[in-house]
């Protein structure tokens, strides 16, 4: 993961402001271009330029990551939960199967074969991508000149009331995300499992959280995402909280209601975020969530990891698990879900 993340945080929104003032599918098939050719040149180059390539992926893959989000709300502008679960569980199982294929590759070939693989990968990915269809402009979809891809245009989305709550459960959400796929593995070491009751274990939490978003998505399209993002809260809180205190059956029952409660929350602020995005801005406003899901992703096994290290893992559990569900507060609200406006 060398680069991505730092690299995604700053991206991410200067990327969905330039999709909003020169097009979302012209700058997702500028990102996957970027990608792609990083990847190609990579076995050619002296392998210590590493970090450069892997920093240059990271540019192409914050366009695609937060572009292809904000394609979504645009091409769906209603029942955008199931649109957004739908997305999120095919994302979601790319990063799972994306890990066992490199394995695959490499032990087959050799390190740099995984770059040609990612090149192909992401030819495909242009090609396809080829095949959409520009969203409609609509009114107010274009920002001043001056300000389209100016940093206070950015901040001008950053800086929205309504948004900040969702920003703030974005970010323990990841939170948890980190904690849940980095620590939980820890916790079953602990417990002296053989690597198949291991498996099991991982497979479970992982295959509940990808499974729940459409289901989750629907729910919130019937009930409305603010409930359905509060059930998540509480269920992903809970479940942090009981990991270190469950074995056996009970540990896999509770890191599938941990998953359950991830996934929710995950593909249900997306969509919720992208209602409030305001018109024009749609490519921006989920740039900068983007940017939040990066820095929670690198924060929350950074947060754990000190408090385990300082008060041992059952206080890692049980402190993060708390702040998920103190988060709770800041959504008690409906007033700042709105309805759907065109982005």
């Amino acid at each position: 993961m060398i680069c991505h993340s730092p690299t995604e945080i700053v991206a991410k929104p200067a990327f969905g402001a330039l999709a909003d003032r020169r097009g979302m599918k012209q700058t997702m098939l500028a990102g996957i271009a970027l990608f792609t050719l990083a990847s190609l040149v990579y076995p050619w180059v002296d392998p210590r330029l590493l970090l450069i390539v892997r920093f240059v992926q990271g540019v192409g893959a914050a366009a695609l990551s937060a572009v292809s989000l904000a394609l979504v709300g645009a091409y769906v502008l209603e029942r955008r939960g199931r649109a957004y679960g739908i997305y999120n569980a095919i994302k979601g199982a790319g990063y799972v199967i994306s890990p066992i294929v490199g394995g695959a590759i490499v032990l087959q070939s050799d390190f740099a074969a995984v770059f040609l693989a990612a090149a192909a990968v992401g030819a495909v990915a242009f090609a396809l991508s080829l095949l959409l269809p520009e969203p409609e402009a609509r009114p107010g979809a274009l920002f001043d000149d001056d300000d389209a891809l100016s940093l206070s245009g950015i901040l001008s989305v950053v800086r929205r009331p309504s948004l900040w709550p969702w920003y703030a459960v974005i970010v323990v959400n990841m939170f948890f995300v980190g904690i849940l796929f980095g620590f939980l593995p820890v916790r079953v070491y602990a417990l002296g499992y053989d690597p198949l009751t291991t498996g099991v274990v991982l497979t479970v939490a992982t295959a509940s959280y990808l499974l729940i978003q459409p289901i989750a998505g629907v729910l919130a399209d019937r009930l409305g995402a603010a409930p359905t993002i509060r059930l998540g809260l509480l269920l992903s809180g809970a479940g942090i909280i009981l990991v270190p205190f469950v074995r056996d059956v009970p540990l896999i029952l509770v890191s599938i209601l941990a998953g359950l409660g991830i996934g929710t929350v995950w593909t249900n602020t997306d969509a919720l975020v992208s209602n409030l995005a305001q018109a024009g801005q749609l490519g921006a406003t989920m740039g900068v969530a983007g940017s939040f899901k990066e820095l929670g992703d690198m924060l929350g096994p950074l947060l754990i990891g000190v408090l385990s290290e300082a008060f041992g893992l059952t206080a890692g559990f049980v402190v993060c698990g708390l702040l998920g569900l103190l988060s709770l507060a800041l959504i008690r609200s409906r007033t700042a879900e709105q309805p759907i406006r065109p982005g």
